[in-house]
């Protein structure tokens, strides 16, 4: 068992795969266990991966049962478990069904079972079929049992059926009965699927076998199927189930839903197809056309035979068919037709769809034959005619038959009649529109009244079938004139029509229909709710078999809820809204009916001789009409009275107008019908002339066509004014219906009546009737259209122009939306009524047309010509074709032999025949309008052919010709049937990327499209692998749009048929088009006819009614204003975006496109921000965006960004995204707050554009993102942790773009973004960057993190620099050699900065890295002067801009600056790079700001030689006025003046210039800058830059702490001279408080930071002038903290403390001198506390405390932190008092920090003290003292004192606090506590209370213009590691005469052993003491030196002390503050030297 022992120990993966067999089985139950508990995503699944087909495929029996167990439960839990389906499944199939165990068979079904249920059931399909072709039939049994379990338990719609049919009869043929038994139950469980669709694929296999299966079938039950275990995907539907199972088997409800559930399966679908054509006779086409009869039949017969293949293979049959067509319609011999029509019918079921291109050939003969009596005959072609319906539409053949149906012979009336019943039955609502109804119906009217009764029966058939398919709702309208006896008749046929399409809609829609029509309302189902229904019932017409779609069952709800008023809205002679018609009343019974309701005394004042009784009868009428309800008004008899004698003969016009008013209110009160309306309305024509009246009548007019709609009333009223002779009528006639018109809508008017009375009225001689009609025309334009203008071509050219000045006039307004017609109608249904009339407008229109027949110009001899050999033959026959067209303008579509003449001229070898039939098709689609569909199959196709031509200008003809058919046929006739497929399937570059363009063009417009494009998918897959990139690209720009049709699931089922590695391609690129996939274009986009009638405008009426009415601001927002009014539905709105969207460019779209773009939504941001925060959207986090992405960012901008600009930026073409960008680019400027407020999203959707392939967009979306940025930075804005997160990963990935140019704009964006966001937070982003797996991302990212430390320095390494190197470094083994070299430069980069440190952070690196990197710093180091060069040349980008991001500014340095900038900028370029060259010269610096003149003095005539003299001649020019100290000749530069007061760019880039990596350059714009502040009347100009100045100078300190500093080569006087500089310019700067208070918190933060750090830089300190700089900071430092706004400095002191505090790099120093300043600060509160903002500070406080509760900052080492903190309270409280709890306003929830309690405890503890007004009023800094003395005993106040003094770091406090106590308890013993203390002790302290003595009776003296306060000491900010420093300067008290100050000034220079000069001649303290007059520096100044004895004194005292010599030891003396001593004190020696330096230069 020794061998056990070793395996036991292995790790399970390791055991399963183990030669013993023990192992194995022990592994494999090892891992059933870990199987079935571990969790679905671990990682350690994918170990498995390789082994589990060893599991199964175990050769040991026992040891393959439980690794089948272990298999098993790994498919069933493991993520991963798909990808191991192909092998085990073979696995299982072909060494488990051959096992003789059963439990094994068993466990193998149940693995394949799994495998479908985790979606792989292809996979396991086709291994299963593999295993039928296996030797071994225990091998065939299983697999067939499994497939037979399988289908069973998951269903027909998963299991595909077609492969296992097909190899069905193979089986039943078996030698082994155990297979043919198997098979048998197969065959039985697939019946119970598909029942009789198996019977045909069956039919030959053995009878006896068969009849078996029949006995077996009629056991099958006959309850349809259900599915009954579910895919992981189909989880809901598993509840479902579940919940129907637990309520009792199958509960009612679930009946719908399951029938949806199983798929009809066709038979036809099942057939193997076969090719016919080559089987066909040789000698067939001889024979069919020889003159014996029994000839043609042997031909005919042989047809016969083959088309009786239930699938025919595609192909061209044009030629048989032509044959058969000619047999059926001429030959003589009757059987012999019936035969030809037998094998029509056969080709046609066998063809189905692709029969269809031959439809339009065969019907007309057919219908025609039916003349025929022979009963076999008409049976033979009533057949052939159906079968051929079911392959096209009914559509495509309306002409055909309509054009048979006026035929005289009766047998041709009934038969057509017939076939037309039949075919509508098969009909949905949908199938069967307005549009097709009217034609029918009209001509179905005409056979009703036929003479013959067979005709009349089959026209009430047809009737009674168009009835109960398309709803009385629709066909009612067309019923109009029908009486009652035939339309009871039509309604009995109805009722017994059976519908192809199952029983269910015939029950249905019987119930819904038979009510309304008893009741008043009229059709309630029908067509409102069809329209509804129409997408549910879109399904193209499917054969018999499949029948079942979605519409009709669902007829009766939507119906219902439109209500009546489709019907009343629509409709010439449309049902009224309560009766048709009303009979005409006898004058007796109207008297009567009167009577009943009005007052005698009316009646008979009516016709009164007296006018006054007259008119007082007819205010009792309106009084009486007024008051009735509509119920009891009998409105005919009211009219007929009006009308009675005098009638509308009344002479006196009041009474005539209150009669028309009367009119009016009946017309509205009432149930008014035509009949009334006809007695009044001649009166009212009569009268609309009148001058007093017309307004009357018209209101009459108007009021009576809302009762019986606009169009009757209409035709009445034109009617009668033209038959009248007053011009005055005619013209008030045609005004008014202009106007009604647009109140009402265009809807139902008939045109055609219109445009002949407009004709006489343009002929009429007044010219007001002539104005009138122009009038008219011009609003019907707004509806109908330029086609209008077709019909007025013949008029005067005159009458021409006018009125196409009127249609001038027109373009571009919209139609408003109809306000009047709706309201009466109920509000849901009038909608539909009018969308669909709007559609069928332009149709009339053009049906209107005078079309003519061509017919029978085109001849056999003009054909012929056509088809001639010579090529001038056939030109002469296409340029006759050309003529004919253009004489006949508008054509029937008629055109006999022309089209496959012109097809085969398609293909003709001369080009220019080609191109010249194109345009004859281009020509043709427009002459006969969208009759032209009938010919897309048989000519339209052949065009796209044409597209593979090899010419350009070929091919762009062939497209042109087929957008201009597309344009009149819309889409469906070109994607039905499998003729796009065949042309995409060709292998022709041209024609594939041509057609893949057009479809991308066209899809993305259409709502649904032919289930035939399916079709074209797998060629469309084969296209995105084609070697032609065009075609390549072509394919993937269609991939979406197939997909937004078609769906992801169909579109990736697709796949399967693909080789594996194409397949995973193809799914790659399926999943990216997924996250592009435009949405469908909303609803009812009926595009195709309406574009046909050139009726665009009439579509777009709401729509862009709504742009002018609601301006565009409710634009945005409510998509259509009038929606209330207009009663419509929701979905209306919808509809109106959706047509805009289609919109054709003959809408000048400007109208809604004004107003911004951008809409600022007040907190939006933040609201989205704290969604995605609470998880209530999705985070912006994905490798390639998903739908759901795009749709909730869809969603968000929906608020705040324009309609159509989110239009255009979700457009699914690229070219959209483009116009989107450029809009956005001209309104960045004028739109900034817009901008801002949208940022985040706009930036989303900016990312969304990084994953678009196409290259122009990319290239706006980074010009749009430099300018974004450039903007946000001139804002000062600062990106939010959201925005970036959510933009910057995916902009880094765009720095590996392989193209140059684009990688060069992304890094300059980077570049700006560090203007706005901090560079050490963008470091992370690109240090992710450099993770990718493109080398040339890596590559780039390594180069940027180079960039980024050389200008911020080390800082910006996140998270430690330690650990950022630590990563760079692994780059330098990459395998790409660009990657190697980005990240040894930018170590090197890095070493530069930083020096050897570098070593000690990268760590062990291996010896091949590290030789590297060495080899690569001595090379660097070899270059001259590397550093200056290169910034200088390699990147004056980065020299310029980046470094000098902190500029804020920056529009790009030469984009707006005046020309004199750019030249300025220009030469400090040149100048830069040759100092590159000398970088020791310094000649450039400013003198005021020079320490170190001698070097000048010495150096400079020899660098002047040096330089060449043209750059020379520059620096002069430029420089030299800078140079020159004296204020009178302050020109800072040629330039700057003028420019500063033109524009601010200048001091943008002198600012920009301050953070150079350049000293020099540095120096000079710092020198500018002091220039200006300086001078009091430019300092202004600085407003609104300090910021920015700030932020450049603290990056310029950070450069040099970081850079320069370590830069061995670099003279450090330089270094000096540039801190001199910028604290210079600083000081300056803060002496000018109301410039020093626009400096922001964050600012402050950094600066303070910044010169903190620079405080403690011991390596100044080396510096020979090192002291005196930091002396300066001190100083500075005191001007910022008293002359910042004190509520930013303060709140920015406690941030950076709160941060230095948790940064575990700082040095405790650091955060001890953050504290002094907040002391300093705490001090000053007295005089400030009214001019803060408490609530901000508060809210630092409570963030602070929050960081750091008390036990927190109780671990501190020193106590500093939290003593400072109770300090800062103690102050506040003590002078806002209790006021102080109101300032809490800002902080969310005070509960999160101690801070109110505290407050609190000082509040009360305040309030008990006794203490008086004199404790309060201490304004010194101990206040803890106070708080101290009154909890404990005066000895422990000393005590404390004393430990404080005797302590290392408090001793300065120590004494401070002696002696303020002492001070205010004068009589306090300090002896007992000096008495145990050393003699030095005591000594000690005795000196330092008389420091402070002195020191606080000095300041008396100098009467508080210091201000330094009393206790001084507990701010005294060391400098250094070894300096001293001390308190800082305040600067409140009152100013003092100069003389003081001269007096103490005189006694400085003495003690520095200098002469006095006189004042007068001492230039001005340029250099850090700002200017002389200010008093505040002198006197800092002043005492410094006074002191400077005592420090060197007390400083020697320390070193006595046993303290660490390191230790900062503060003393209490007003030290290093002021502006270096020597600089003050060599003040006349410096002057000196400039006068020399002067005069040298002269």
């Amino acid at each position: 068992m020794g061998d056990d022992s070793e395996w036991m120990k292995l790790p399970i993966d390791q055991k399963c795969e183990h030669k013993l067999w023990k192992a194995r089985l022990n592994g494999y139950e090892e891992a059933l266990k870990l199987f079935q508990k571990l969790d679905d995503k671990s990682p350690e699944w994918s170990k498995y991966l390789g082994l589990i087909k060893k599991f199964v495929t175990d050769s040991n029996a026992v040891a393959q049962l439980k690794g089948l167990e272990a298999a098993l439960a790994y498919v069933e839990n493991a993520h991963v478990a798909g990808k191991t389906t192909g092998e085990v499944a073979s696995g299982v199939v072909n060494k488990v069904f051959n096992q003789p165990k059963a439990r094994a068979k068993e466990l193998g079904l149940d693995i394949c079972l799994m495998y479908i249920e985790i979606e792989k059931g292809e996979a396991v399909q086709e291994e299963l079929l593999k295993g039928l072709d296996n030797k071994n039939p225990k091998i065939i049994v299983a697999c067939i049992e499994t497939l037979r379990k399988a289908l069973s338990e998951f269903g027909s719609k998963i299991i595909s059926l077609k492969p296992i049919i097909k190899v069905l009869p193979k089986l039943f043929e078996s030698r082994e009965k155990a297979v043919r038994d198997e098979a048998k139950l197969l065959a039985v469980e697939i019946y119970r699927w598909i029942r009789d669709a198996l019977r045909p694929p069956l039919q030959n296999i053995n009878s006896v076998q068969l009849k078996e299966l029949e006995e077996e079938w009629v056991k099958v039950s006959s309850a349809a199927p259900k599915q009954t275990r579910f895919l992981r995907s189909q989880q809901e539907l598993k509840a479902k189930f579940e919940q129907q199972q637990a309520a009792g088997g199958d509960a009612d409800g679930g009946d719908d839903d399951e029938e949806e559930a199983v798929p009809q399966v066709d038979a036809y679908e099942l057939l193997e197809a076969v090719e016919i054509l080559s089987k066909l006779p040789k000698d067939f086409y001889e024979k069919i056309e020889a003159k014996k009869w029994q000839e043609r039949k042997e031909a005919l017969e042989a047809v016969e035979l083959l088309v009786k293949n239930p699938k025919l293979e595609s192909g061209d049959y044009a030629d048989l068919v032509k044959v058969l067509k000619k047999v059926v319609g001429k030959d003589t011999n009757v059987m012999l037709v019936a035969l030809a029509a037998k094998c029509l019918t056969g080709l046609a079921s066998g063809l189905r769809k692709k029969f269809g291109q031959y439809a339009g050939h065969v019907v007309p003969t057919i219908l025609e034959k039916f003349k025929e009596k022979k009963p076999q005959v008409v049976q033979a072609l009533q057949e052939a005619i159906d079968a051929i319906f079911l392959t096209t539409t009914l559509q495509n053949i309306s002409e055909d038959v309509l054009a048979v149906m006026d035929n005289k012979n009766p047998t041709i009336k009934q038969q057509t009649s017939l076939f037309i019943a039949r075919s509508f039955r098969h009909c949905t609502p949908s199938t069967l529109p307005k549009s097709l109804l009217k034609p029918f119906c009209a001509a179905l009217l005409k056979h009703i009244n036929d003479s013959a009764p067979e005709v009349r029966d089959a026209g009430f058939e047809a009737l009674g079938t168009a009835l109960k398919v398309a709803g009385e709702k629709a066909v009612n309208p067309f019923l109009a004139d029908v009486d009652k006896l035939k339309l009871d008749r039509i309604k009995e046929c109805a009722e017994k029509v059976e519908l192809v399409y199952g029983k269910k809609t015939g029950g249905a829609a019987e119930k819904k229909e038979g009510k309304p029509i008893a009741g008043k309302t009229p059709a309630f189902s029908g067509n409102g709710g069809d329209k509804e229904t129409k997408d549910a019932a879109a399904k193209p017409l499917k054969k018999a078999p499949a029948a079942k779609p979605g519409g009709p069952p669902k007829k009766g709800k939507p119906a219902a809820a439109a209500g009546v008023g489709g019907a009343g809205a629509k409709g010439k002679k449309g049902p009224e809204t309560k009766e048709i018609f009303e009979s005409e009343l006898s004058i007796e019974v109207c008297e009567e009916k009167a009577a009943a309701v009005l007052p005698a005394s009316c009646i008979q004042q009516l016709d009164s001789g007296n006018w006054k009784e007259r008119l007082a009868c007819m205010e009792e009428f309106q009084k009486a009409v007024e008051l009735m309800e509509r119920s009891e008004m009998p409105c005919q008899a009211l009219v007929r009275m009006l009308a009675k004698k005098p009638g509308w003969k009344e002479t006196n016009f009041q009474v005539m107008q209150m009669k028309l008013h009367i009119v009016a209110l009946i017309a509205q009160k009432g149930n008014f019908s035509k009949t009334s309306a006809q007695v009044v309305l001649d009166g009212l024509v009569d009268k609309a002339g009148d001058v007093k009246c017309g307004s009357n009548a018209k209101e009459a007019m108007t009021a009576i066509a809302e009762a019986c709609q606009l169009p009757w009333t209409a035709e009445q009223v034109v009617a009668m004014a033209f038959s009248q002779k007053n011009p005055k009528n005619q013209s008030e006639t045609l005004n008014w219906l202009s106007n009604a018109i647009k109140e009402f809508g265009f809807s139902g008017l008939n045109v055609k009546a219109f445009i002949s009375n407009v004709k006489t009225a343009l002929a009429a001689t007044n010219p007001a009737v002539r104005t009138s009609a122009i009038t008219l025309l011009g609003v019907m334009y707004l509806y109908v259209g330029p086609s209008l203008r077709m019909f007025f071509e013949d008029e005067k050219p005159a009458l021409l122009s006018q009125i196409d000045a009127e249609f001038e006039k027109m373009q571009g307004q919209t139609a408003p939306a109809p306000t009047r017609g709706i309201s009466r109608h109920s509000v849901g249904g009038g909608d539909d009524g009018e969308e669909e009339e709007q559609e069928e407008v332009g149709n009339d229109v053009v049906d209107l047309l005078p079309r003519t027949d061509i017919g029978d110009k085109i001849t056999a001899e003009l054909v012929s010509k056509i088809g001639d050999k010579n090529w001038k033959i056939r030109k002469e026959g296409l340029d006759e074709v050309t003529s004919i067209i253009n004489e006949a303008k508008f054509i029937e579509p008629n055109i006999g032999e022309l089209p496959a003449a012109l097809k085969s001229r398609l293909n003709d070898s001369n080009k220019i025949l080609v191109q010249q039939t194109l345009s004859i098709l281009q020509q043709l689609a427009t002459a006969m309008g969208p009759n032209i569909k009938q010919h897309v199959k048989n000519l339209g196709i052949p065009v796209i052919t044409v597209l593979g031509d090899s010419k350009n200008n070929v091919r762009a003809a062939a497209l042109a010709t087929v957008n201009a058919w597309a344009e009149q046929t819309g889409m469906k006739e070109w994607l039905e049937g499998e003729d796009l497929s065949e042309e995409l399937k060709k292998e022709n570059p041209f024609l594939r990327q041509e057609l893949l363009g057009w479809l991308a063009e066209k899809l993305p417009t259409l709502r649904s499209v032919p289930s035939d494009l399916l079709l074209c998918v797998p060629h469309l897959y084969s296209c995105l692998e084609d070697r032609n990139g065009d075609v390549r690209k072509k394919a993937q720009d269609a991939l979406p749009f197939f997909m937004m049709h078609l769906g992801f699931e169909k579109m990736a089922k697709a796949t399967s048929k693909l080789k594996p590695t194409s397949k995973d391609q193809v799914l790659a690129m399926l999943e990216k088009a997924k996250a592009n996939m435009p949405a469908k274009p909303a609803p009812p986009a009926k595009a195709s006819s309406r574009v046909a009638g050139g009726a665009a405008p009439a579509k777009f009426q709401p729509a862009s009614a709504l742009a002018e009415d609601s301006g565009p601001n409710t634009m945005e927002s409510k998509p259509d204003p009038k929606r209330a009014k207009a009663g419509g539905t929701s979905s209306k709105a919808k509809g109106v975006q959706g047509k805009k969207v289609l919109s054709k460019p003959n809408l000048k779209e400007d109208d809604d496109k004004s107003g911004p773009i951008f809409i600022i939504v007040p907190n939006g941001k933040e609201q989205r921000m704290k969604d995605e925060k609470g998880l209530k959207v999705l985070k912006w986090n994905f490798t390639t965006p998903r739908d759901e992405y795009i749709e909730q960012l869809k969603t968000q901008m929906s608020s705040c960004v324009a309609k159509w600009l989110q239009d255009e930026m979700f457009h699914a073409d690229f070219q959209h995204h483009n116009k989107a960008l450029a809009v956005m680019i001209e309104h960045l400027e004028s739109e900034k707050d817009g901008v801002i407020s949208c940022l985040d999203l706009i930036l989303k959707w900016v990312t969304l554009r990084f994953f678009d392939t196409n290259t122009s967009v990319l290239m706006k979306t980074l010009e749009y993102l430099k300018l974004l940025f450039n903007l946000l930075g001139q804002e000062e804005y600062h990106l939010t942790e959201n925005e970036a997160s959510s933009f910057i990963p995916y902009l880094i990935l765009k720095v590996g773009e392989p193209k140059d140019v684009i990688r060069r704009d992304v890094r300059a964006i980077l570049n700006r973004m560090c203007l706005i966001y901090p560079a050490s937070k963008m470091f992370t982003f690109i240090m992710e960057g450099t993770k990718s797996k493109n080398s040339k991302q890596r590559a780039e990212c390594l180069e940027e993190l180079g960039c980024l430390v050389e200008s911020y320095g080390m800082n910006v390494c996140q998270p430690t620099p330690g650990k950022a190197l630590k990563e760079m470094a692994t780059h330098i083994g990459d395998r790409d050699n660009t990657v190697r070299n980005a990240a040894l430069n930018t170590i090197v980069t890095v070493y530069n900065v930083h020096g050897d440190q570098v070593f000690k952070l990268i760590g062990n690196l291996s010896e091949k890295d590290m030789s590297m990197l060495e080899e690569r710093i001595k090379r660097s180091a070899k270059r001259p002067s590397a550093a200056p060069v290169r910034q200088a040349e390699e990147k004056p980008q980065r020299t310029q801009n980046i470094s000098a991001n902190a500029s804020m500014l920056r529009k790009g340095p030469a984009e707006d600056m005046s020309s004199k900038l750019k030249i300025m900028y220009r030469t400090y370029r040149i100048q830069n790079r040759n100092m590159g060259s000398h970088s020791e010269t310094t000649h450039t610096v400013p003198r005021e700001f020079q320490l170190d003149l001698d070097e000048i003095e010495n150096d400079n005539g020899t660098v002047r030689c040096e330089m060449p003299a043209l750059v020379q001649h520059k620096l002069d020019d430029i420089f030299e006025p800078v140079l020159i100290p004296e204020p009178k000749i302050r020109a800072v530069s040629p330039h700057f003046d003028d420019m500063h007061s033109n524009t601010a760019s200048t001091i943008n880039f002198v600012i920009s210039q301050v953070a150079s990596g350049d000293i020099n350059t540095s120096i000079q714009a710092l020198a500018q800058i002091d220039e200006v502040l300086r001078q009091e009347d430019k300092a202004e100009a600085m407003s609104g830059h300090i910021d920015q100045f700030l932020i450049a100078t603290f990056m310029q300190l950070r450069l040099i702490y970081n850079t320069h500093m370590a830069d061995e080569k670099l003279d450090k006087d330089e270094i000096v001279k540039l801190y001199s500089c910028i604290i210079g310019s600083m000081i300056s700067l803060f002496q000018i408080e109301s410039l020093a208070r626009e400096a922001s918190t964050g600012v402050l933060k950094d600066l303070m930071h910044g010169l903190i750090t620079l405080m403690l830089d011991s390596r100044v300190e080396d510096l020979e002038e090192g002291e005196q700089v930091i002396r300066s900071v001190n100083l500075l430092v005191v001007k910022v903290l008293e002359k910042s706004d004190q509520t930013n400095i303060l709140s920015a002191l406690l941030v950076l403390l709160q941060d230095s505090l948790l940064a575990t790099a700082s040095s405790p120093k650091f955060s001890e001198l953050v504290m002094k300043c907040l002391w300093r600060m705490v001090r000053l509160l007295p005089e400030t506390i009214n001019s803060i903002n408490l609530d901000r500070i508060l809210l630092d406080i409570h963030i602070f405390m929050k960081v750091f509760p008390k036990e927190k900052l109780k671990q501190c080492k020193s106590e500093f932190p939290i003593r400072t903190l109770k300090t800062l309270l103690h102050t506040l409280c003590k002078l806002k008092g209790p006021k102080i709890l109101d300032h809490l306003t800002m902080i969310d929830n005070k509960n999160e920090s101690e801070l109110e309690a505290h407050l609190c405890r000082v509040m009360k503890h305040s309030m008990n003290q006794t203490g008086s007004k004199a404790d309060k009023d201490t304004e010194k800094g101990a206040s803890h003292i106070e708080e101290k003395a009154s909890k404990a005993k005066v000895n422990d106040i000393l005590a404390e004192i004393f430990k404080k003094i005797g302590s290392k770091e408090n001793t300065k406090e120590g004494l401070a606090e002696l002696y303020e106590y002492k001070k205010k308890y004068s009589d306090a013993d300090i002896e007992p506590f000096l008495k145990n203390s050393s003699q030095f002790f005591q000594s000690y302290v005795e000196r330092g209370l008389r420091l402070i003595e002195t020191e606080r009776e000095g300041k008396g003296r100098i009467a508080a213009s210091t201000g330094i306060s009393p206790q001084m000491e507990g701010t005294c900010v060391p400098a250094s590691t070894h300096t001293v420093s001390s308190s800082i300067g305040n600067t409140n008290g009152e100013e003092v005469g100069p003389s003081v100050y001269l007096e103490r000034l005189k006694i400085l220079r003495q003690r520095c052993g200098l002469d006095n000069a006189k004042q007068e001649d001492r230039p001005p303290l340029t250099s850090l003491l700002s200017k002389p007059a200010v008093p505040t520096v002198a006197s800092s100044t002043d005492m410094l030196h006074s002191k400077l004895s005592q420090l060197r004194e007390s400083r020697e005292q320390y070193q006595h002390l046993d303290l660490d010599s390191n230790q900062t030891h503060s003393s209490g003396i007003g030290t290093t503050l002021a502006s270096p001593s020597s600089a003050a004190a060599n003040i006349d020696d410096l002057k000196k030297r400039l006068e020399r330096i002067k005069s040298s230069r002269k």
